[in-house]
């Protein structure tokens, strides 16, 4: 079996603090929580996976508050939402409220074509206005 266009794909991140994760993609984002483990179902890992229940993708977040394997974000690590429209002015100020921290893309591509939002552990989101297709 090979992977396909209608395989399911999981991002998996390290975060400091699922607690200020989850206000970030949900409260700011508008993702759902799709599934929440307590540590001593999931092998000492509290885990939340967020996304939309009807999308072919979801973020996994493990907690980590010890730091055995801390968040390592680059610039380049991006997830990039293509909106088809510029971001509202109201998503941002909630991507702010819930964490989030407003940034200048490493590369110019991104800032002529959306806008930059770390969350949290410091992980790049892109609110492309542009669409994929």
């Amino acid at each position: 079996m090979l992977p396909g266009p209608d395989s399911h794909l999981r991002i998996a991140r390290p975060s400091r603090d699922l607690g200020a994760a989850e206000r970030f993609w949900v409260q700011g984002l508008g993702l759902q929580v799709l599934w929440r483990t307590p540590p001593e179902d999931a092998g000492g890992h509290d885990l939340l996976m967020v996304g939309w229940p009807t999308a072919g993708w979801h973020l996994e977040l493990v907690a980590d508050p010890e730091g055995a394997t801390p968040p390592a974000p680059t610039e380049e690590d991006l997830l990039v939402l293509y909106l088809g429209a510029p971001a509202d002015e109201g998503l941002l100020g909630r991507l702010t409220k819930a964490g989030g921290a407003r940034v200048t893309a490493r590369n110019p591509y991104w800032e002529q074509w959306g806008v930059t939002v770390a969350d949290p552990d410091g992980y790049r989101v892109v609110l492309s206005h542009r669409t994929w297709s």
